[in-house]
């Protein structure tokens, strides 16, 4: 299993994705799974995973050496296409490639071939913007009324998303919150680890301005988990008690 989320507010994208894979109980290992590509001031782009590990990394791959357009010849890849609409097309084009190659062998094998990627950024130009594409290759795209997206494990840290974060929201307000996100699924699901891959893109540069991993042992996690935890039984014991009692 896997968590990602990427959140797009005015001033910026961030991207996070954990490392964890899991084949078993007695198989868990750690893959990168937030892949950039970039052109300092010309192009930063973003792309993230879920699903089965073979297929993902053979979508990337493919992305990486292109795919030859059989109208053109020329040889298409991330780092090329001429908006991000089209950099999104090509993702999904890949997507329906893998899986009529290997699809149809997993499926006999009885092995979950589904995976869906976020992928976000910017080429000069043209605006920042954020995807979730789906493992038939289709896609939607991020909007200012819920300017977050989230592919693998969601559902226990889109509560903190969905209180917190707003097209409005501080770029870095935006990472503290994704973190806040990524601690609250990793307290819920196993499958769900540290390493921490993020990414912070400045809306109009098209440069990452932080592509960093956090360890284990990184003090501002660890500091950020525990106030946040703290900061929940503070909470609820400020509250009142429910007022209901048993009907004589």
């Amino acid at each position: 299993m896997t968590y990602c989320c990427g959140i797009l507010v005015h001033d910026g994208l961030v991207m996070i994705a954990d490392t964890r894979t899991n084949a078993g109980v007695d198989n868990v290992s750690t893959f990168r799974k937030l892949h950039v590509f970039a052109q300092p001031g010309e192009r930063i782009m973003a792309l993230a995973s879920s699903g089965n590990l073979s297929m993902s990394q053979s979508v990337r791959s493919t992305l990486t050496e292109g795919i030859e357009n059989p109208e053109t010849g020329e040889i298409e890849t991330l780092l090329n296409a001429p908006t991000m609409f089209q950099a999104a097309q090509r993702i999904g084009r890949a997507i329906r490639g893998v899986q009529s190659v290997e699809g149809k062998a997993l499926a006999a094998a009885e092995v979950d071939h589904e995976v869906s990627f976020l992928f976000g950024g910017q080429i000069r130009g043209e605006r920042l913007r954020l995807f979730m594409i789906y493992s038939a290759g289709n896609f939607i795209e991020c909007t200012v009324d819920t300017p977050y997206l989230q592919i693998g494990e969601h559902k226990y840290g889109k509560p903190v998303l969905d209180r917190a974060i707003g097209f409005d929201t501080d770029l870095y307000d935006g990472l503290k919150i994704g973190l806040i996100s990524m601690d609250s699924t990793m307290r819920s699901n196993l499958g769900v680890g540290l390493p921490i891959d993020i990414l912070v893109a400045r809306r109009d540069t098209c440069t990452a301005e932080v592509n960093h991993r956090i360890e284990a042992a990184d003090p501002y996690f660890q500091d950020l988990r525990e106030r946040w935890s703290a900061a929940l039984r503070a909470a609820h014991m400020n509250i009142p008690r429910p007022p209901y009692r048993a009907v004589d």
